[in-house]
């Protein structure tokens, strides 16, 4: 017999907001959400949304914030937004393959955009609530062996490191909250299709569901902690 999904740590009627819905791995957590019992709604984000919410522009992330004001608290925020590739941006193999625009784009994606979330949607957040933000294995310094993907794998660690530095903030003042950089390895989107590895990928739902069963048991002791959907911590 199927087991329902739920998610226990936020209690009864908890509100979720989902940033990057359209996406593959986005609309799957919406998708879990909406079957979740204990959700009372779930406000789905992004660029062609209503309030409207683009990280490649930073005004519209301010006022998607503003305009949910009357909503809040939210006791559960993801951002499963990012970027790995676009038309002429590819991983770079080399670093004689960097250009700035290319740079420019994928941090403002994966970096500056994500900074503006933090900055407009963590007081949207329940005291005792988490935001995950979605990051990636590779975005690891330490866990750097194979080198290549200069502005993912850049994009990332700075990613993680606006996350610990928030973490450490928040915990003075809403000790109870959790602020979370999750990897949720690799999952059968457009993103992954055209790499090495993309074989072995995983649905976008089965990977929703590790990183919400992972939220779920985690605890505000973990905040600003870098883990993978196993509930493995990795390394900075």
């Amino acid at each position: 017999m199927h087991k329902p999904f739920s998610m226990n740590s936020f209690g009864p009627s908890y509100r979720a907001l989902v940033i990057g819905a359209s996406g593959a791995l986005g609309g799957a957590f919406c998708q879990l959400l909406s079957e979740d019992p204990r959700c009372l709604s779930i406000r789905q984000l992004g660029r062609s949304s209503l309030p409207r919410l683009d990280l490649e522009q930073p005004a519209s992330i301010a006022e998607a914030a503003a305009a949910l004001g009357a909503e809040a608290p939210y006791q559960l925020i993801i951002n499963a937004a990012g970027m790995l590739q676009r038309g002429a941006i590819r991983p770079e193999k080399s670093f004689s393959a960097l250009e700035h625009e290319a740079l420019s784009a994928v941090f403002q994606v994966n970096t500056l955009g994500p900074a503006l979330v933090l900055r407009h949607f963590l007081p949207l957040l329940d005291a005792h609530g988490a935001m995950a933000m979605l990051s990636a294995k590779v975005g690891s310094i330490g866990d750097n062996r194979l080198g290549g993907w200069y502005a993912y794998r850049a994009s990332k660690a700075a990613l993680n490191m606006l996350i610990k530095t928030a973490a450490i903030e928040l915990a003075r003042t809403r000790p109870q909250t959790r602020l979370l950089s999750l990897h949720p390895g690799t999952v059968i989107s457009a993103l992954s299709q055209p790499f090495r590895g993309a074989s072995r990928a995983k649905s976008a739902s089965l990977a929703a569901g590790e990183l919400l069963a992972l939220i779920d048991r985690l605890t505000a002791a973990d905040s600003g902690q870098f883990f993978a959907y196993d509930g493995e911590r990795l390394p900075w």
